[in-house]
């Protein structure tokens, strides 16, 4: 079998994502956009936070909600580490995942030690090439 596209993996890392969060929290975020770059994943999530981390945004209780966001994290975090790894077949080196309570917002940024097996990797945005304008 011929190894997948770069989109593919980024709509197959979406959907296991979404599926993730429908299963674990309930939650069907409304728009998840994944786009593999030189050595990084980045994740952007929309409509992200439960209707408690909003109830008590809205009640004023902010520590409380930044708490509860706390505890997600602690538990899907892995979750989404371990399912990332296992659809492009690599390591993940470091996550990194912040939510904003207040727009609902996800961000998460993965650090790879080498991209995917890929029959396009032609299409994965390089880093800033050095001298481009000499």
């Amino acid at each position: 079998m011929s190894a997948p596209t770069i989109g593919q993996l980024e709509r197959e890392i979406s959907n296991r994502i979404r599926s993730l969060y429908n299963v674990e929290l309930g939650l069907r975020p409304s728009r998840i956009n994944c786009h593999f770059f030189h050595g990084e994943l980045a994740i952007t999530l929309e409509n992200s936070v439960t209707k408690v981390e909003e109830i008590l945004m809205k009640s004023g209780s902010d520590i409380l909600a930044e708490q509860v966001r706390i505890d997600i994290d602690k538990i899907i975090i892995p979750q989404i580490q371990y399912l990332i790894e296992e659809v492009i077949g690599k390591p993940v080196l470091d996550l990194i995942s912040h939510t904003n309570l207040t727009t609902g917002r996800t961000g998460i940024i993965v650090f790879m030690g080498k991209l995917p097996e890929v029959r396009n990797p032609q299409a994965i945005p390089k880093a800033i090439k050095k001298n481009a304008a000499s």
